[in-house]
């Protein structure tokens, strides 16, 4: 495990690391949780997310026996196993959620369209595909200024 991610949802930290072994990204399972519920404390998402893989055994949705257990930094700044899941998992996990706020994140997990990230794509195609690049000297900050101004405008406020 040498590649660790921070990605964000909704101002909340999603927490990844890399399982070179089986070539895949691993997701911690009470950072999901919390980010679906909007929930600030660790304690309460880490409790829900025991509630809930086992109320999803109970309904025949099986994650426990996909979910690895892999160290990710803790609130308290200590490298502690958790729970996590694989991508296919985060889906059935936000496919099952017992609430439909879980649709949202699954939308911005799998980069729709709708998404900033999904956006900022369609963006890139464009930008790629007309043309553009090819009025713009390579290797100079403007052209970098001109590009980050495409691709980010009107989603990012940084991105002017």
């Amino acid at each position: 495990m040498s590649k660790k991610s921070i990605i964000f949802y909704n101002d909340h930290v999603v927490r990844a690391v890399w399982d070179e072994e089986n070539s895949k990204w691993w997701f911690s399972a009470t950072d999901i949780v919390r980010a679906i519920n909007d929930e600030e404390d660790y304690t309460k998402g880490r409790n829900y997310w025991k509630y809930l893989k086992g109320k999803m055994a109970k309904d025949g949705v099986q994650l426990v026996s996909v979910t690895n257990h892999f160290k990710f930094m803790a609130p308290d700044g200590k490298q502690r196993a958790a729970d996590a899941l694989d991508a296919q998992c985060v889906q059935t996990l936000a496919k099952n959620y017992p609430n439909n706020r879980a649709s949202a994140f699954l939308d911005w997990f799998v980069y729709s369209d709708n998404t900033i990230d999904g956006q900022s794509k369609k963006k890139a195609y464009t930008l790629f595909e007309n043309g553009i690049l090819d009025s713009m000297k390579p290797g100079t900050v403007e052209c970098l200024q001109q590009i980050h101004a495409y691709l980010f405008g009107g989603l990012y406020n940084f991105a002017a």
